[in-house]
């Protein structure tokens, strides 16, 4: 599948003034001890845990997107089925993992650690467009926080019924998906440090579909076709 934008268009110089939405998401984690990110295992690894709930696609509600992907392989490059809910319908919205960030930035707070990546939209999404996923840490201070940048707009829908259900409330649900993914993430990462300080089990939670061809054949087919293409 391929992309179904042009990536010159996501210039954020001009992408607004054309009719692209440009939001921004941010929420603070909880903090560690000013310097390097924490090793993983450490009782207050706050960022480590936060990366590994990216990396596996954990942060989503999945009342309103499942991500289908194998979790072998590498990361970028990796193509994704996004299994949308709303109401009594259910849409399969492909992306493919664009780019994998690992570096330190400079910034006005100092200098941070970002991991993440972002996706891009293919061919079939109902929207076009990408999306960046970070985990950031603030070296000087210690603060930890999760962003969610996105550069997107609709795309054309050729069901009647699905392209005027989306214009009603694709922008909503889009919305609603960022401000749950943060509140997902910032308690899952402070239940995780609470339950190692209590020295006790994490609460479990609600895990991303990684086997789609064991239980899902429709999901498994189109899987493979995403994979085909991005080979």
């Amino acid at each position: 599948m391929a992309l179904n934008f042009d990536p010159d268009d996501l210039r954020e110089e001009h992408a607004e003034s054309n009719g692209w939405h440009v939001d921004r998401h941010e929420v603070d984690l909880p903090a560690e001890p000013p310097g390097p990110p924490l090793a993983p295992e450490a009782p207050r690894a706050s960022w480590a845990v936060a990366c590994r709930i990216v990396r596996a696609y954990e942060f989503p509600d999945p009342k309103l997107i499942t991500g289908v992907f194998e979790p072998d392989g590498d990361l970028e490059g990796r193509p994704m089925l996004l299994r949308a809910r709303f109401l009594a319908f259910r849409f399969w919205l492909p992306v493919r993992v664009a780019e994998v960030v690992d570096e330190t930035r400079e910034t006005d707070r100092g200098s941070a650690q970002v991991w993440g990546y972002s996706y891009t939209t293919l061919e079939g999404h109902f929207e076009k467009g990408q999306i960046w996923f970070e985990v950031w840490k603030w070296t000087d201070s210690g603060e930890v926080a999760f962003r969610i940048r996105a550069v997107s707009k609709p795309e054309t829908i050729r069901n009647p019924f699905y392209r005027i259900g989306f214009k009603l409330f694709g922008r909503r649900l889009q919305l609603q998906f960022a401000h749950r993914a943060l509140e997902r993430m910032q308690r899952f990462v402070s239940e995780e440090l609470a339950a190692r300080a209590a020295s006790v089990p994490a609460k479990p939670r609600e895990a991303p579909e990684v086997a789609p061809a064991s239980h899902d054949a429709e999901a498994a087919e189109r899987l493979d076709e995403a994979e085909r293409d991005a080979s």
